[in-house]
């Protein structure tokens, strides 16, 4: 039997649950785990889709799923990524800012493009040599929790402390900075008002040339720190998984 598992059931939890709803993905049950109950148990009663709530990682490490979806946090991805990984499970990382703290040299563990997209020619670029990385995030001060009435810089500095400092806001930070390391990204976040999507701009130098890439995406409705894509980028890549 070919099952799923997905960890959190937040925003992104959930389009992924609609997405074997609809039959976009493919599997024999779905397994699902929060650590509320309460919204797992809420997300079950809306599909029709074959799915099973279970109370704990280790009892859904037990029902052997052929990938897992980590879309919870930072902290979840620390401590559950190692231990699927060591049964030999695929797992999906959303939270990546932890990644940057563990030593995860494997072929279990596949990060989505997430926000953003154009990983395949920043780490060709990378396997040349970068000299510079700039992400400038813009995004709604809803989505950064903060209360500012102006356009405001509220963070510059590094991918890894970007990461840190917005755990749920920044892993578009973290994913370049996996994506073109050992290159060092800077980081500039600036909360803006007039702003309404989560906008990220990659200006990047190389040995060959430069690159410029724009994205402006509708945050989710459920979750305004959530884009859209990166929701949908976790599917393709599952689906890709899926078919191997």
């Amino acid at each position: 039997m070919k099952r799923v598992g997905v960890i959190g059931c937040g925003a992104i939890g959930v389009i992924i649950a609609e997405a074997f709803e609809r039959r976009v993905l493919s599997c024999d049950e779905l397994i699902i785990y929060d650590y509320e109950l309460e919204r797992a148990e809420r997300l079950k009663s809306q599909l029709r889709f074959p799915t099973r709530v279970v109370l704990s990682l280790d009892e859904m490490l037990r029902l052997k799923p052929k990938v897992i979806v980590e879309a919870a946090s930072q902290q979840a991805a620390r401590e559950y990524v190692p231990r699927i990984v060591a049964k030999g499970i695929n797992v999906i990382v959303m939270s990546t800012g932890a990644l940057l703290g563990l030593n995860m040299q494997t072929g279990k563990v596949h990060v989505p493009s997430g926000a953003i997209g154009g990983l395949d020619a920043l780490s060709a670029a990378a396997l040349a040599g970068v000299d510079e990385v700039v992400l400038t995030t813009r995004k709604n001060p809803k989505a950064l929790d903060v209360n500012l009435v102006g356009e405001t810089v509220v963070y510059e500095g590094t991918a890894e402390e970007a990461a840190r400092r917005f755990p749920r806001e920044m892993n578009v930070a973290a994913t370049l900075a996996l994506t073109v390391k050992p290159a060092r990204v800077r980081v500039r976040v600036v909360s803006d008002p007039l702003v309404h999507r989560n906008t990220h701009e990659i200006s990047v130098k190389w040995r060959f040339g430069e690159m410029f890439l724009r994205f402006a995406n509708d945050p989710h409705p459920d979750n305004q720190r959530t884009s859209a894509l990166a929701a949908w980028s976790a599917t393709s890549l599952l689906r890709t998984l899926l078919e191997k």
